[in-house]
């Protein structure tokens, strides 16, 4: 934004004749806390939606009681919780995720600090999983007040479904009419009037397969079905997809509406060869598709489904030479994807519930949130590692979907243990990629002797490693007998008669598994003679110095 246009903002909201439930003054950072920020912007977005304002604002530079503009030595983009960035932290403790801004600006040499955020839609925006509403001039929790709760979850704006008045059923592609009369046809099989459907117009069709209202056309009718010259109807979003190739080739194309034919060329540009694994055990390798093309479309029609056409973004696919990432704007509408990938839990609510719908009966998505659990699925029976959406953040989701092996042990795994269930080699795809798991997880996979290794450095066990025979990625990792340890210290002070603590170092180090750190290892070598001195009796320090042991026989 603008100076200019801050300038009016911020006089209108000084102008008011109190602040409210959707607008609160603060002068200098320390009349407020960091935790009554994170109360405040979950107050300020719950009263917008009561007061029926898109935004609630927090400003920084006006005094409370008079309203007059004075200016802030506060800088909220430098401020700091512990060591973490102030806005990360507040982020991170705010559901659903806010994309709310941070906008400071200089107004008549008086520095302002201003959140812009966005009023609560369909479910009330917590902080420490809290909600907050601000009534006459205190903060309170929302729970004492059921009828603005009601308000706040019956506030949803289906952007999908609104009309636009000035477009008709000319401005839709005729091959992609066609195409989704064959979809609905072959999803509709089962209903009782199947036999009727290619005797309906396309206005009765279109509304039978909720894409217009009324024969009305929406904006999801554009998006799906609009010619490419229509797509100005849902400015200022953006009914396009962008292919981007990043491998020592660079190639990008862009492709808009009619969506429902489009998605279908994107994959057409996709490079898709074949791989193949070579198992130790077994004569002929495995091969399999890189890519398969289920998840593909699968993963572009979800950005469809769940964009967050508000932030006027195109959907991004990235095609990288081991992964394809799709993004699309806005976080992750209900719950998070791993809820998903089992495939036990069914979402209540959509961003775009028209255009779910909608594509829902062209057979393009499905609603019981099978989507994410149909992709892990699919990488788990060509043995590449599962989906992730690890660089999600506030403003997108993100996708990438693995076309090659990070572990080979994994990989080969998977061929000979087809019999894992998938919660447990959802864990295992998380030990590859060496993120953390509960110490439930690990106890579970330890049992079935999938892993071994130390928190947090788990890795692949070795009864991988008998199955696969990658005995020296094995050895790398895994860790002696302490006895073998032991004998190692004895046999060397035997040979010197003596041995300093860097003797031991030296001797022991380079041996013990790679899954330790080096603070491990040095630690794991201190309680080794600690035992051997104090409980095997076997050495002694023989300087009777900590810092400068020489160590002996007994």
């Amino acid at each position: 934004m603008l100076n200019e246009p801050l300038h009016s903002l911020l006089e209108d909201l000084t102008a008011l004749p109190s602040e409210t439930n959707w607008v609160e003054f603060k002068m200098g950072k320390g009349s407020i806390t960091n935790e009554q920020i994170g109360e405040y912007i979950s107050a300020m977005s719950n009263g917008a939606t009561i007061a029926n304002k898109p935004f609630g604002y927090l400003v920084w530079g006006v005094q409370d009681k008079t309203q007059l503009i004075k200016g802030t030595n506060f800088t909220f983009t430098k401020a700091k919780q512990g060591n973490q960035d102030l806005e990360l932290w507040l982020r991170n403790l705010l559901h659903p995720k806010n994309n709310w801004e941070i906008i400071e600006f200089d107004y008549h040499g008086k520095n302002i600090v201003l959140l812009r955020i966005p009023a609560a839609i369909a479910e009330p925006t917590h902080f420490k999983k809290k909600a907050y509403i601000r009534i006459g001039s205190n903060k309170t929790d929302l729970r004492n007040f059921p009828d603005y709760i009601r308000l706040i979850y019956n506030s949803q704006e289906d952007w999908s479904a609104k009309i636009i008045d000035t477009a008709s059923i000319a401005d839709l592609d005729t091959d992609a009419l066609r195409v989704a009369r064959e979809k609905f046809k072959e999803k509709s099989s089962k209903q009782n009037y199947f036999n009727e459907i290619d005797g309906w117009d396309n206005k009765i069709f279109l509304d039978k397969a909720k894409i217009t209202i009324n024969g009305k056309i929406t904006n999801t009718a554009i998006l799906l079905l609009g010619k490419e010259e229509s797509s100005h109807y849902i400015l200022p979003s953006i009914a396009e997809i962008t292919w981007k190739l990043e491998t020592e080739e660079k190639a990008y194309e862009h492709f808009g509406s009619p969506l429902l034919l489009n998605t279908s060329k994107v994959l057409l540009n996709i490079r898709n060869i074949n791989y193949k694994f070579f198992p130790d055990n077994e004569l002929l390798s495995t091969t399999v598709n890189k890519y398969d093309t289920r998840t593909i479309l699968e993963a572009m029609h979800n950005c469809i489904a769940h964009q967050d056409y508000s932030l006027n973004s195109r959907i991004i696919v990235t095609e990288k030479l081991d992964k394809l990432i799709f993004t699309n704007a806005g976080s992750f509408f209900e719950g998070n994807p791993e809820d998903y990938s089992v495939g036990d839990k069914t979402p209540e609510k959509y961003r775009n519930p028209w255009l779910a719908q909608a594509m829902v009966n062209l057979g393009m998505i499905d609603t019981l949130g099978y989507g994410i659990h149909t992709m892990y699925l699919s990488q788990k029976n060509r043995y590449f590692p599962l989906p992730d959406y690890m660089l999600s953040d506030s403003q997108k989701v993100v996708l990438q979907i693995y076309g090659h092996s990070i572990d080979e042990n994994y990989s080969k795994l998977l061929i000979e243990r087809k019999d894992l269930s998938l919660d447990k080699v959802v864990l295992l795809d998380k030990v590859q990629k060496k993120q953390s798991i509960t110490n439930e997880a690990s106890k579970l996979l330890r049992k079935e002797k999938l892993i071994e290794g130390r928190r947090p450095n788990y890795y692949v066990a070795a009864s991988v490693a008998a199955v696969t025979d990658d005995k020296a990625s094995y050895i790398k990792n895994r860790a002696f007998d302490k006895s073998w340890y032991k004998d190692l210290v004895i046999e060397f002070i035997k040979k010197y008669d003596r041995a300093s603590r860097e003797d031991i170092d030296q001797l022991i180090m380079d041996k013990l598994s790679n899954a330790l750190s080096e603070k491990q290892k040095r630690t794991k070598i201190r309680n080794l003679l600690y035992e051997m001195s104090k409980k095997d009796n076997t050495i002694f320090n023989n300087s009777n110095s900590t810092n400068k042991p020489e160590w002996k026989l007994r």
